[in-house]
């Protein structure tokens, strides 16, 4: 299984895409769309959410840190 910080690392990517207008695309009269970003935004908090777990223990301390 990869790390958390790959994961996190292509679920940013995924985001950076769709917001610069990769959502969707056509090939050969065939249209393709990518993950929805909401799903990717939440995938994204998960994944720091769990490197905060990780590496200190304590998702109350994690979040409360973040803000």
């Amino acid at each position: 299984m990869e790390s958390l910080e790959l994961q996190l690392g292509r679920v940013q990517k995924a985001i950076a895409a769709i917001e610069e207008g990769a959502q969707e695309y056509s090939i050969d009269n065939r249209r393709l769309t990518k993950a929805d970003l909401r799903v990717l935004y939440q995938r994204e908090a998960d994944l720091k959410a769990a490197i905060l777990d990780r590496d200190c223990g304590s998702r109350t301390y994690a979040q409360m840190g973040m803000q």
